[in-house]
């Protein structure tokens, strides 16, 4: 069977990764993304997927899923992205979902004392919300959770990864 590395033990990312490489078996790994734990725009976002996928064995698929948030104006959007390496070493990229966040989590955030998945656990009064929902569940009456967002995410750099190897 074929292998593919997640830089991540977070259960909403494997079961993503799971559900779209379901001929793969999937490992996860845990690794620090190298950007702090909140990625406060779509650069530290991306590089902090990248950072996740780079550290993974070179004998599969390399995954880095991160979520993040970015800036726009003055409202704060949750952020979400994806690289995948191949076992050439080709990099593909792909971002998700974007949905502003109330102001009391863009100040909190901001301030850079907290991240998102520690504000909502306590707005909530839950736990561990990042391997769960997450906050775009809540925040769509789980309309959408934190797998579908990876699961999308999975989907789009797969895709690219297989037009890529039909056009060898």
């Amino acid at each position: 069977m074929r292998k593919c590395y997640l830089g991540s033990l977070n259960k909403a990312k494997l079961a993503a990764v799971r559900a779209v490489l379901n001929d793969f078996d999937v490992i996860g790994v845990a690794v620090d993304n190298g950007v702090g734990n909140q990625p406060l725009s779509d650069a530290e976002t991306i590089q902090g997927a990248y950072n996740r996928a780079i550290q993974m064995p070179a004998d599969g698929l390399r995954l880095g899923l991160e979520a993040g948030v970015q800036l726009h104006g003055e409202r704060l959007f949750l952020v979400n992205w994806g690289v995948l390496i191949d076992e050439d070493g080709e990099t593909y990229y792909a971002g998700g979902t974007r949905i502003p966040l109330p102001d009391f989590i863009k100040e909190e955030l901001l301030a850079g004392k907290r991240e998102l998945s520690e504000i909502m656990n306590e707005y909530l009064h839950t736990r561990d919300i990042n391997q769960k929902e997450g906050a775009i569940g809540h925040f769509t009456a789980s309309v959408v959770k934190r797998a579908d967002i990876f699961t999308h995410i999975v989907k789009l750099l797969y895709g690219q990864y297989l037009k890529r190897r039909s056009d060898k």
